[in-house]
């Protein structure tokens, strides 16, 4: 455990005064660019906007100053948003907390049991297929707000939402749409001219005026929520057997999505920093920061790429950055929140569109259609399909299957087995070629095995056929990384078949772990030490004495 140091208290070694500088200015514009956000992304979600300031400051203040990355900005995502909303519909307030804090208690275990490095494995071909998917669900999520439309019903399910946007069209209202218009040519223009202030920041407050002063009859936050500038107090979540078995596949939802989003989003703070982050430490803060947002009130939290991207860029260095952030949005809570209640609808769906649009990946998405082999590209249209025709967990779940199937099958197609050309059978050589053969004894026969060999391939062992008058065979497996038992099963019914016939099995250059999976089954000592053979030509010259 002598790894697991949060990077505060590494940072803090060498502190200096004009470091703090950069980081407190850092910390108040990202906090500045979380605001809008994260009360934006709380209505996405189904839950109140105070909701989302709580899990920007409890989570992103706990993230930062446990986390493995020194620039590390945690908060309420975009990815999150279908999966809570989802959540909050089925099994309630209660519902989400549980399975925030199992998703918590996940991450951490994950953490401690040094699985980082696991992440890895998750193709990419999935994190785009969802990211893309997820992007689309929020987008579509949206529209109904975007065009002041009056749903007859409130489905959770995207393809439902989609559906009322056409059966509920007639409801559309114009001004609410010229208000998300505005709003977003805000969003898309002033980040062209202006760089520091936050064109979310401007969107809102432009908007919230215009509908203010000239008494547009569109919604706003407060029209359809009642706004609370509460501290975030302590609330323990209902515990009971029931609700947990029915929200454990959320909770492993979330705990997977929190760790691939913020160690992709480490990754990508590296790269800009120079740095490197400790993967274990981070889960163990991820989990950490969303049990106490759960239990303060919050939702689901994970490193967010663009908030983390925009510190690094305003000189934020180590997790004091992230805890400024935290502290800035506390006061906003405190003092500024019912100001709030004057943002228009329309304008948190232009929000919330551009993180749509931004999330998505469409180039990577497209570049993989384009360049990639047919089975990637079959897992990323699925994976996206299922995101949003169905939810994440049938998703990924579906996806990794698949994957791993194509996976298995094109190692399964890379390993064979195959006979020696014999020096005695090569009749014509032209002059000067280099024919790469050894002299082999007429009673020996060789085979070589190529790739690794595992449940997938163990069938391509029958291959082995002996001619008559065969009284040795050497399987050389030089090119063998790998075995699993299956395939040792294989091989030890092609040594029984052989012990009948009176022919001596020899293997040859067996590399680390087939023959440590040989030994332990006790396949080593049944052939024999003595037939085990460093090379092809001790393996020959031990076949010629039999």
């Amino acid at each position: 455990m002598k790894d697991m140091v949060p990077q505060f208290f590494l940072s803090m070694k060498h502190y200096t005064k004009e470091q703090f500088i950069k980081d407190f200015i850092s910390g108040i514009i990202v906090a500045i660019i979380a605001l809008p956000l994260s009360i934006a992304l709380a209505l996405a979600s189904g839950v109140t906007p105070e909701q989302g300031l709580y899990t920007a400051i409890v989570a992103g203040f706990v993230i930062s100053f446990l986390g493995g990355s020194k620039v590390q900005i945690a908060g309420p995502t975009a990815a999150f948003a279908s999966i809570v909303a989802g959540i909050v519909i089925k099994n309630g307030m209660d519902g989400l907390a549980l399975a925030t804090v199992m998703a918590g208690i996940i991450l951490v275990l994950m953490g401690v049991l040094r699985l980082g490095s696991l992440i890895r494995f998750i193709p990419f071909t999935i994190t785009t297929g969802f990211t893309t998917g997820i992007a689309v669900t929020i987008l579509i999520g949206q529209i109904k707000d975007f065009l002041g439309l009056t749903f007859m019903e409130a489905p959770v399910e995207t393809m439902g939402k989609l559906k009322q946007v056409v059966l509920c069209f007639d409801t559309f209202n114009p001004m609410t749409f010229l208000v998300g218009v505005l709003a977003l040519g805000i969003l898309v223009v002033w980040p062209k001219f202006v760089k520091k202030v936050p064109a979310s920041l401007i969107a809102v407050v432009v908007t919230a005026f215009f509908v203010k002063v000239f008494e547009l009859p569109v919604n706003t936050i407060g029209d359809l929520y009642t706004i609370s500038p509460s501290l975030p107090a302590f609330h323990a979540p209902v515990f009971s057997f029931e609700l947990m078995r029915k929200v454990l596949p959320d909770a492993l939802t979330i705990a997977v999505l929190a760790a691939v989003e913020s160690l992709l989003s480490c990754v990508v703070a590296d790269g800009m920093t120079g740095g490197r982050h400790n993967s274990n430490m981070e889960l163990v803060a991820q989990g950490v920061g969303n049990t106490c947002s759960a239990l303060f009130g919050g939702i689901p939290a994970t490193g967010a790429i663009a908030r983390t991207a925009a510190n690094i860029k305003n000189g934020g260095r180590t997790p004091v950055s992230g805890m400024v952030h935290a502290g800035l949005l506390l006061l906003v809570l405190v003092f500024l929140m019912p100001f709030a209640a004057l943002i228009p609808m329309p304008a948190i769906a232009a929000i919330l569109f551009m993180v749509a649009y931004n999330m998505s990946e469409w180039r990577e998405f497209l570049s993989i259609l384009k360049t990639a082999p047919k089975s990637d590209w079959s897992v990323l249209l699925v994976t996206f399909i299922l995101t949003v025709a169905f939810d994440l967990v049938t998703a990924i779940g579906v996806g990794l299957v698949i994957a791993s199937l194509l996976f298995m099958k094109r190692m399964a197609d890379v390993a064979e087995v195959s006979g020696w050309r014999y020096l005695e059978d090569e009749k014509e050589i032209a002059d000067g070629d280099h024919v790469d053969l050894k002299p082999v004894p007429r009673h020996v026969s060789v085979f070589e095995i190529n790739g690794p060999m595992f449940f997938g391939a163990a069938d391509k062992i029958s291959k082995v056929v002996l001619e008559d008058g065969k009284r040795v065979l050497i399987l050389r497996m030089r090119s063998v990384p790998a075995m699993d038992s299956t395939a040792l099963k294989s091989l030890h019914k092609l040594y029984e078949n052989l012990k009948k016939k009176n022919v001596v099995l020899v293997l040859s250059h067996v590399n680390q772990q087939p023959m440590s999976i040989m030994e332990k089954a006790g396949f080593a000592d049944l052939v024999g030490r003595e037939n085990f053979a460093g090379n092809i030509d001790d393996a020959l010259l031990r076949a010629s004495g039999l």
